[in-house]
């Protein structure tokens, strides 16, 4: 269910509970038309506030307690417009409300709070019908991208074996003749075989994805020579963690491919800093506004993709860019892995 579909999906179901609780009112004749219209706007309010606010933020396990509040103003809600048409506005333009004088507020309270509990009721059908929809159509997609990756990743399985071990004779021909040369290679040929490492679950161990990002670095660095400045700390024990492959590459190769790499006094800045299972990366870099690298990327859109897929609600990714400088902080609760 889109965001472009939810109003449809509201007013459909809230025109049918309108027409369930009008006809209700009139063949129960309940009251004269103005209170059965009362009733109708209070219980669209209370429908409103819990279609829209109460359900799809505080209908979870580990908020029970601010659903009991959220509950508790909803009540409030569909009292207190009630009250307010009936006692006030309706006194006002027809002379009259729904009450005698003198009902104390304590009285009027116990007398229609009961009727809240009908849109609550109503409105929590509804909300949990279209996110069981919802959540039907995530799985049905996830299965459809896990299916594509797969095969993707089958197809792409010979061609990087064959380059790792071509990368490998290459070192063992370039070695005699130029350390630079063979120490590229090496590098080149760990980048590989990383890729080519993926655990069952797409978790690797963290220590490995930070030799990872060092050797890119430092084959960025055999590129540039001395015109490459970065500034790569580290802070936290990475032993033992784990982290989905490949989640901290595109951020990096982003500065790069559009950063200035050629100002000492301005270097790509790139830390990571693990505290308890927290995990923070933390890139920014100089905006460069001339000629862009025209290499391809893996895009942050489809990084963004990766990180609610495998990371749900367990990552917050902040991105500021003022013209100048462009900066990213990625942080992330690292899952517990059962071996």
């Amino acid at each position: 269910m889109t965001k472009s579909k939810l109003p449809f999906y509201y007013l459909l179901c809230w025109g049918l509970y309108l027409l369930y609780i009008y006809a209700d009112s009139l063949i129960a004749r309940r009251g004269p038309i103005p209170y059965v219209w009362s009733n109708l706007t209070a219980s669209f309010i209370e429908f409103t506030f819990c279609f829209f606010v109460l359900y799809p933020r505080f209908l979870k396990t580990d908020k029970i307690p601010f659903l009991v509040v959220g509950l508790i103003i909803a009540d409030a809600l569909f009292v207190g417009s009630r009250a307010f048409i009936e006692e006030f506005l309706y006194v006002a333009w027809l002379g009259h409300g729904n009450y005698n004088n003198g009902t104390t507020a304590l009285y009027y309270i116990s007398d229609n709070w009961w009727r809240a509990l009908q849109p609550i009721l109503f409105s929590f059908l509804a909300w949990a019908l279209l996110d069981t929809f919802k959540k039907d159509k995530e799985t049905e997609q996830l299965k459809r991208e896990k299916i594509q990756a797969e095969l993707l990743f089958l197809k792409t399985q010979i061609n990087p074996h064959f380059l790792y071990n071509t990368l490998n004779y290459m070192y063992s021909l370039a070695y005699p003749v130029s350390d630079q040369l063979a120490n590229g290679l090496i590098k080149l040929s760990h980048l590989m075989r990383y890729m080519l490492n993926e655990s069952a679950n797409g978790m690797l161990d963290l220590q490995k994805e930070i030799d990872y990002l060092q050797n890119y670095i430092e084959l960025y660095q055999l590129r540039f020579e001395d015109e490459f400045f970065v500034d790569f700390k580290l802070s936290g024990d990475f032993a033992g963690k784990k982290i989905a492959s490949l989640i901290l590459i595109p951020f990096i190769e982003n500065a790069f491919k559009h950063g200035v790499l050629n100002e000492p006094r301005r270097p790509v800045k790139i830390h990571i800093q693990l505290t308890a299972q927290c995990l923070t990366l933390t890139v920014s870099n100089k905006v460069a506004h001339g000629q862009k690298d025209a290499s391809g990327g893996i895009g942050l859109v489809n990084i963004k993709r990766r990180l609610q897929l495998i990371y749900p609600g367990k990552h917050e990714l902040l991105i500021s860019d003022n013209g100048e400088t462009y900066k990213t902080i990625l942080t992330i609760t690292l899952k517990t892995i059962v071996a």
